[in-house]
């Protein structure tokens, strides 16, 4: 583990860094307040950190209230080392935002004992980190095909669209399209190749649209064999440009699956923002618009008027 020592006195320094290596850490050292107040505010910087109170340029206590005042996810585990021994100067330290107060001199046992507990805080804060990351995901996440899910891709939308109201009718964020995209005769491949083939259709189909979309547009899995596009700042032949892409590109493609290769094509239907529409409006719009691409034959986009 990396620790983050800061220490002033260079006698103590040396000390503390010859005995942070012999327990096997690495130490990034500093010698005064700012510098380490600098280094925290880096990305990966280091979880543990040694802080001395009384330091030159910035004192402990001000680095410690500081990074307290990040809103981040997994704050350092902050050891306060320092001369003042005082009941006082244990509530301060500790009142702060210090997760623990060691008092100069120390004993190198109880150091190392001290450490130990914030390395176990650190596992633990990391654990329950991991844990939440992976709750968040699953809950906005399609279990089959790991792209948005239909509460998640109907929010994106809903922010897209409180996006385009506020740029109003000429603005630029005004130009919002969104696809309605069916696979088409995917209950005869359920039928006629099982259940398997058509998971592994609609995890390929996913594949394909989020290799064809703009680092910018949004998928998501509506249900079933329905997926919703969300293309940001299209209009016109740029939106003609996107949506014939995802087409071709589905319907170009050999799917492989248990039951062999597969040739599927979708319906897409696609609506453009108009001033003051809702969520519910607009895929209406594009629903009735890819119902019409059904009609035509399938295999290809009907764009709302």
């Amino acid at each position: 583990m990396q620790i983050l020592l800061a220490e002033d006195d260079l006698t103590t320094r040396t000390s503390l860094t010859g005995i942070l290596k012999k327990w096997g850490y690495e130490a990034t050292v500093v010698q005064d307040g700012q510098a380490a107040w600098e280094i925290l505010q880096q990305p990966g910087s280091p979880r543990l950190v040694i802080l001395d109170w009384v330091m030159p340029n910035m004192d402990g206590l001000e680095v410690i209230q500081l990074v307290r005042s990040r809103l981040i996810e997994q704050p350092p585990y902050i050891i306060l080392l320092t001369g003042k021994g005082g009941k006082s100067d244990v509530l301060t330290g500790l009142e702060s935002g210090a997760n623990d107060y060691i008092k100069k001199p120390f004993d190198p046992e109880e150091l190392y004992a001290r450490i130990r507990v914030g390395e176990r805080t650190i596992d633990l804060q990391t654990s329950l980190y991991e844990t939440r990351q992976t709750l968040a995901h699953l809950a906005t996440h399609d279990p089959l095909t790991g792209i948005m899910n239909r509460r998640a891709i109907l929010e994106q939308l809903s922010k897209e669209l409180a996006r385009a109201r506020r740029a109003g009718p000429s603005g630029q964020g005004a130009r919002l399209s969104i696809g309605f995209i069916d696979i088409d005769n995917f209950k005869q491949i359920n039928d006629l190749f099982g259940h398997q083939a058509g998971d592994d259709v609609l995890n390929r189909i996913a594949n394909i649209l989020t290799r064809h979309l703009r680092a910018y547009d949004t998928l998501g899995r509506l249900g079933g064999d329905e997926f919703l596009v969300v293309a940001v700042g299209t209009d016109g032949e740029n939106c003609k440009h996107l949506f014939d892409r995802l087409l071709n590109a589905v319907a170009s493609c050999k799917i492989t699956s248990g039951a062999g290769d597969l040739s599927v094509s979708v319906s897409i239907g696609v609506a453009q923002y108009k001033l003051n529409d809702g969520v519910d409006k607009l895929l209406e719009t594009a629903d009735a618009a890819m119902f019409r691409a059904k009609r035509q034959g399938a295999n290809c986009i009907i764009y709302a008027e």
